[in-house]
């Protein structure tokens, strides 16, 4: 970074550490953000200064809210007889996208991944099981990402669930091994929802 001046150089730097964010990428938004006027500058930097302190997760479900609890688990007309397992808040907007599910979800919060040290103890599943034997949930819909991570975390989820004697279902493929929940188009991911099968 010694070709930049010090204030663009901690700025590309800052960018790069975003997921996704090469060098190339990173260069592209600097530059972007130079060309621009200071007032659009300011309403990004106050526009992450506010997600950040205004944003928080649910205490019920672990998805992202403005209060105690997310929209989802605030609105009583949803059916809290269906949850849906997901890994990342991220999932909850693609699962709402589809218009197919009305229950609640619970946000694990990432995927087991010993790779990478990532085991249940680090997930919300303490979490899950402990909703579940507060709340009359009769079907677990584990819709995790349909690679090594997600089916792993699905068939752990699955053999502490079912001796609750609660029916769990796992999204029907359809969708991409090795995908990301947030890229499948609504109908795909519509259409894996309405196939789940039993686990």
């Amino acid at each position: 970074m010694a070709f930049y001046a010090p204030p663009i150089a901690r700025l590309l730097e800052e960018l790069e550490r975003l997921p996704g964010i090469g060098p190339k990428s990173a260069q592209r938004l600097a530059y972007h953000i130079l060309r621009g006027d200071t007032e659009a500058a300011a309403r990004l930097a106050d526009a992450i200064v506010e997600v950040k302190r205004a944003i928080r997760f649910c205490e019920r479900c672990f998805n992202f809210a403005e209060s105690e609890l997310c929209e989802m688990c605030a609105d009583p007309t949803r059916d809290a007889t269906t949850m849906c397992v997901v890994e990342e808040p991220r999932d909850v907007v693609a699962v709402e996208r589809t218009g197919e599910f009305r229950g609640t979800y619970h946000v694990l919060q990432g995927a087991i991944s010993p790779i990478d040290g990532i085991g249940p103890e680090q997930l919300r599943v303490r979490e899950l099981i402990d909703r579940l034997g507060r709340e009359s949930v009769s079907e677990v819909i584990l819709a995790t990402d349909p690679d090594i991570e997600g089916e792993t975390t699905a068939l752990y989820i699955a053999r502490l669930v079912k001796p609750l004697g609660i029916r769990v279902t796992r999204i029907a493929s359809g969708l991409p091994v090795g995908g990301d929940l947030e890229y499948a188009d609504e109908v795909t991911l519509g259409r894996a929802l309405e196939a789940r099968r039993e686990m």
